[in-house]
């Protein structure tokens, strides 16, 4: 438990100093804290919840370089600030444009940062770059870093420097994953994603599960997220008991659970195993948010946050607000109203995931191209017209709604 100083004017004319514990309960067992303060001889009694008060404030003003420690077992790192986060897609350059190559179109950061201002001004707590939904494995290293770096420029000029970026990883050797959050690092990126080794997911065994992340956490410059994502590692799980005890990590932070288990998800992020004031649970299912809160969970990476990001932060923020001063009968159905109406997005983000968020955007926002993805994604939906009319109802009256809120003045 490390401590920080906290100054205070003295009744006379001199400052004065108090280390504050920088623990979750302030003093060893949560007792009140009392420091004395060599100036004038005057004792100072700091009461518990006046600690833990300042603790909140300063965590909350201070710039996210400084909110970010980590090292190898060294000082606690903080977790990203709570909200909706995106897991957003890559821009490629569309098919006639000067630069197309059908095999390898390269990025469009013109567009990647149009729709990150897009999402910002939506309400949009911070973007996940390189995660499933950003196409990560079609990249070049070369190309991972100029995305981190280019939409760090454009949130920083834009007056979003407290929105943190998230940069995911998908390597399955600890060195290679390492390298790579130090690349992202230094491109602008503050917190890594880290993917389950997921090869072998059918010979691994819990304890080397945990061994291989702890390692990565030992080693790594930025705060870990780890990203529990069945589908695209070989069915390999993670379980909540695994959870509880990465969690114990100074340097692991969170994870995103990108699955449909509802059991799991409540056994880690209701575990009184687990200090969650240090380890943040966030759902990657949107259509979850709602019972995800209720358990524990803190938010979500969403992709259907991507296309209307103010719908999605309303439910985060309605959820936050009456729980705050009591939840009321018109709020539980306000937010069940609105959970109804992200599952029925949801629904093209699961069938068609990144295929689906692109098609969407380029349809009701005009970003980016319908066909602007890599091999094997390239060519947008299988049916084109056709299939968009599956969905074209729902969706124009999700854009409705979203623009509704923005006209309301409402970051969702």
């Amino acid at each position: 438990m490390g401590t920080a100083p906290v100054y205070f004017r003295s009744p006379n004319d001199g400052w004065m100093w108090a280390t504050v514990p920088d623990g979750p309960n302030g003093g060893p067992d949560g007792a009140p804290v009392v420091q004395m303060c060599v100036s004038h001889k005057l004792l100072i009694t700091l009461a518990y919840k006046t600690i833990l008060s300042l603790k909140a404030f300063t965590r909350q003003h201070m710039s996210l370089p400084d909110r970010t420690m980590n090292g190898s077992r060294g000082a606690q790192a903080s977790p990203p600030p709570q909200g909706i986060y995106v897991p957003v897609p890559t821009f490629f350059a569309g098919e006639g444009t000067a630069s197309y190559d059908p095999v390898t179109p390269p990025l469009d950061t013109k567009t990647q940062s149009e729709h990150s201002l897009f999402l910002v001004r939506g309400g949009i707590k911070g973007l996940v770059i390189l995660g499933s939904s950003g196409e990560a494995i079609f990249l070049r290293n070369k190309e991972r870093n100029e995305l981190i770096s280019s939409q760090r420029k454009t949130l920083d000029g834009n007056g979003y420097k407290d929105r943190p970026i998230i940069a995911g990883t998908a390597t399955q050797q600890i060195d290679d994953t390492v390298e790579m959050i130090k690349e992202s690092k230094d491109a602008g990126a503050e917190y890594a994603m880290v993917l389950g080794p997921g090869y072998f997911a059918p010979s691994t065994s819990q304890q080397g599960i945990q061994k291989w992340f702890e390692a990565v956490a030992d080693r790594s410059v930025l705060p870990v997220m780890i990203y529990h994502y069945p589908g695209v590692t070989n069915n390999l799980q993670i379980t909540p008991a695994t959870f509880e005890k990465l969690a114990a990590h100074p340097n692991i932070v969170g994870t995103k659970l990108s699955h449909g288990m509802i059991d799991d998800q409540t056994l880690i992020a209701a575990s009184p195993r687990i200090d969650h004031d240090h380890f943040y649970v966030f759902t990657g299912l949107g259509q979850n948010l709602l019972p995800v809160l209720t358990i524990g969970g803190v938010a979500a990476i969403d992709g259907l946050a991507g296309i209307f990001p103010r719908i999605v932060v309303r439910l985060f923020r309605l959820y936050n607000d009456s729980a705050a001063k009591g939840t009321t009968k018109e709020d539980i159905k306000a937010m069940r109203d609105l959970q109804f109406r992200i599952c029925e997005g949801e629904k093209i983000v699961a069938k068609w995931a990144v295929i689906g968020i692109k098609e969407a955007l380029a349809r009701m926002w005009g970003l980016g191209s319908k066909t602007g993805g890599r091999l094997p994604l390239a060519g947008g939906f299988e049916g084109g017209d056709e299939e968009w009319k599956k969905w074209e109802k729902t969706f124009q009256g999700l854009r409705e709604l979203e623009e509704q809120f923005k006209a309301e003045g409402k970051e969702g």
